[in-house]
C-alpha cells in the first residue's frame, strides 16, 4: 500500500463471539467516513485472524479494494446467520456426532470392542464449507495483494500432529518465513481448508488436514498454543496494531453474594472456563507484554533506541464491555431443539454454563446483539479510534 507506517488488524477467535468484531468494524467504517475517508479506502495494510476471526479477516481481505463493501458483506452474513449454516443441528446429525461422542466419554470403557468408527468431534461442521465458499472471493485477494491494496493476510492454526502453532501468510512482498519456539510461519495460498482448520474449536469441530512440505498434518483451532497473538502482524511489518477481542480481558471483583452462592461447576462451566483460557488468556498476556516493552523503550535515550532492533508498537485494543456469557444465556432458547437437548445434558443451557453456548450460538438473535455491542463500544472510543488512524 506504499505507506511507511503500516497498520495491522488482529481479529481473535471465539466461535459465534466473532460477530462482535463485525460491529467494531462497522463502527470504524462509520467513524472514518464521518472524518472524510472515502468509504472504499482500506485502513488496514495487514490483516491477521484466528479461529472465527480468521474467517472474518479473510473475507475482509478479499475486499481490500472496497473496505465499506467488505464490512457490509460481513454484516449481511452475521446478521442473518443460522446454526444450520455452520454445523449440523438436525436430530440425525446430532445423534451421529454429538450424542455418540458424549456416550463414548461416558461409557467408552464398556465399548472397547465397538468396531464402528468413533465420531471425530462433538458437532459436524460440514455446512461451514458451503458458507465459506459463499462468503469468500479468493481471486479478489490475489488481486488486492498484487495491486498493493493489501500488504499481507495471515491466519493461524494449531497442529495436533507436530505440536506447533502455525501462521499461514499470503503476501506479494518479500517476507521470509520465521520460526520461534513452538511457532512456525509459512507462506502459503490461503484457502478454505486453512479457515476450516483455524476455526476448528477443540472437541467441538473436527481437525482438518493441511499439507505442508509434502506431508499431512491435522490441525485445529488457531487459538490453541497461541503464545503471541499480536506477533504475526509485527513480523509482517505493522508498526501499529488494532486488536479486536472476543471477550472481556478483565473481570470485575465478585460481590460477597456471588462468592457465597458458588456451587460445584457443571461440565459446561468447566468447558467454558477451558475455552476462555484458550481464546482469551494469551491475548491478555500478549497485550500486557507489548505494553511493557513499549514502556521500557520509551525510557531509552534516542541514541540507544536507534541501536536496538526493538521498536515501539502503537496499540489500540477494543474488547467487549459486557460479559458475552450473560448475553448468550438470554438467547439459548434460539438454538435448534436437538442442540439444546444435547447441551442441557452437560449444563450448557444454564446461566452458569452459558460460556460454552456463547461459542456455538450461531443464531441471528445473539449475533445481532453482539454486533450492536461492538458498535457501541467502538463509538464510545471514537477519540481513541481517530487518534490511532490519524497518527
Amino acid at each position: 500500500m506504499g505507506r511507511d507506517k503500516k497498520t495491522g488488524l488482529i481479529l481473535t477467535g471465539g466461535g459465534a463471539r466473532a460477530a462482535y468484531q463485525v460491529g467494531v468494524l462497522q463502527a470504524i467504517s462509520e467513524i472514518l467516513w464521518e472524518e472524510g475517508w472515502p468509504p472504499a479506502r482500506n485502513p488496514f495494510d495487514i490483516i491477521c485472524g484466528t479461529s472465527a476471526g480468521a474467517i472474518n479477516a479473510t473475507a475482509l481481505a478479499c475486499r481490500a479494494d472496497n473496505f465499506g463493501e467488505g464490512v457490509q458483506k460481513l454484516l449481511d452474513v452475521w446478521q442473518h446467520i443460522k446454526v444450520e449454516e455452520v454445523y449440523r443441528a438436525d436430530s440425525l446429525g446430532v445423534i451421529r456426532s454429538g450424542a455418540r461422542w458424549l456416550s463414548l466419554l461416558s461409557f467408552g470403557w464398556l465399548l472397547r470392542k465397538w468396531r464402528a468408527a468413533p465420531p471425530a468431534s462433538l458437532l459436524d461442521n460440514t455446512p461451514l464449507v458451503g458458507l465459506l465458499h459463499r462468503m469468500l472471493d479468493l481471486p479478489r485477494l490475489d488481486m488486492a495483494l498484487s495491486e498493493g491494496l493489501l500488504h499481507a493476510l495471515a491466519v493461524t492454526a494449531s497442529s495436533y500432529t507436530g505440536g506447533n502453532h502455525l501462521t499461514f501468510y499470503q503476501t506479494a512482498a518479500d517476507i521470509a518465513p520465521w520460526i520461534r519456539m513452538q511457532r512456525v510461519a509459512l507462506q502459503d495460498q490461503i484457502g478454505v481448508e486453512h479457515l476450516l482448520a483455524s476455526s476448528a474449536i477443540p472437541f467441538i469441530f473436527p481437525a482438518t488436514p493441511l499439507f505442508m512440505g509434502g506431508h499431512r498434518e491435522y490441525c485445529g483451532d488457531g487459538s490453541m498454543r497461541q503464545l503471541a497473538p499480536i506477533s504475526p502482524a509485527i513480523h509482517l511489518g505493522a508498526s501499529k496494531v488494532l486488536v479486536v477481542g472476543a471477550g472481556r480481558l478483565t473481570e470485575p471483583p465478585r460481590s460477597a453474594a456471588e462468592k457465597n452462592a458458588a456451587r460445584y461447576p457443571s461440565l459446561a462451566q468447566i468447558a467454558g472456563h477451558a475455552m476462555s483460557s484458550i481464546f482469551l488468556d494469551s491475548l491478555a498476556v500478549d497485550i500486557e507484554r507489548l505494553e511493557r516493552v513499549n514502556k521500557t523503550l520509551s525510557m531509552l535515550p534516542p541514541e540507544y533506541l536507534e541501536k536496538t532492533p526493538l521498536k515501539p508498537i502503537e496499540l489500540l485494543v477494543i474488547a467487549p464491555s459486557e460479559r458475552l456469557d450473560d448475553i448468550a444465556s438470554r438467547h439459548i432458547a434460539s438454538l435448534p431443539a436437538p442442540i439444546r437437548t444435547m447441551l442441557s445434558g452437560i449444563g450448557a443451557t444454564e446461566t452458569r454454563g452459558a460460556a460454552l453456548a456463547s461459542y456455538l450460538l450461531f443464531e441471528s438473535t445473539y449475533t445481532c446483539e453482539l454486533i450492536r455491542l461492538g458498535q457501541r463500544d467502538t463509538h464510545a472510543r471514537k477519540s481513541d479510534v481517530l487518534a490511532f488512524f490519524e497518527s
